[in-house]
């Protein structure tokens, strides 16, 4: 089962078995479990890093 959250700091949290590509079509490697950034303030894009932390 993959299960997809977003959470109030704009985390958006992925379970589960998931393709995960860019733009242009090339996959980007993750783990089972893994948190995409929603605020934008990554330095890690697409991934969050905890920027939105301060």
């Amino acid at each position: 089962m993959t299960e997809i959250i977003r959470k109030s700091n704009g985390q958006i949290v992925v379970k589960g078995t998931v393709t995960l590509t860019d733009e242009h079509g090339t996959e980007i490697e993750h783990g089972p479990r893994f948190t995409l950034c929603g605020c934008g303030k990554t330095g890690t894009p697409p991934f969050c890093n905890g920027a939105h932390n301060g």
